[in-house]
């Protein structure tokens, strides 16, 4: 049995040259992948806008967004690489996100997820979300259903220690575009 190196993946913002990296990704997770132009339609929008890409050296192996409306953040994608599940690129992705709403003002955060996505249910869960809702017949592509999900007072200290405690279940470095590191 090989054991792996704790890995380093660095987080940044999605630039335009990494949208067809990310389509690639697209592709291979969802029945009905966003467009190209839609991904830069999104990027065009930073006011309200964040997303990220994760990246181990110069490989793309993962990608998140969020929009920002008042008080709260709507994550609206969020996919890793299947090669690379499980390797905590879903987890790291989150962090930043929530990390971006907080520095955004956020207070909540919301987020649709297909009904029968476990292991996306059982990440946000460690994030604090609960489910509110079933948006019936959300997926037009499967027609299948989304459950609704929700986390307030992001700002709260008990959810920075929340937040604390995820990110000690990482293993490996995270780099960020700060500099800063976990």
């Amino acid at each position: 049995m090989t054991i792996s190196p704790p890995l380093t993946i660095e987080i940044t913002p999605m630039l335009r040259r990494h949208v067809r990296s990310v389509l690639r990704i697209e592709e291979r997770v969802y029945p009905r992948p966003w467009s190209q132009n839609l991904f830069l339609s999104e990027l065009a929008m930073p006011s309200s806008r964040v997303y990220l890409v994760a990246r181990i050296g110069r490989k793309l192996v993962g990608y998140g967004g969020m929009m920002l409306v008042a008080e709260d953040g709507h994550v609206t994608t969020l996919a890793v690489d299947p090669e690379w599940h499980r390797s905590q690129i879903g987890t790291r992705l989150m962090l930043a996100l929530t990390r971006a709403a907080l520095a955004r003002d956020a207070h909540n955060l919301t987020l649709e997820v297909r009904v029968a996505n476990d292991a996306a249910q059982g990440l946000y869960r460690r994030f604090g979300f609960a489910p509110v809702g079933v948006r019936k017949g959300y997926y037009q592509e499967t027609s299948e259903d989304a459950l609704v999900m929700w986390v307030h007072d992001i700002d709260a200290d008990a959810y920075a220690r929340r937040l604390v405690r995820v990110e000690q279940g990482i293993t490996g470095a995270t780099l960020l575009p700060d500099g800063a590191g976990s």
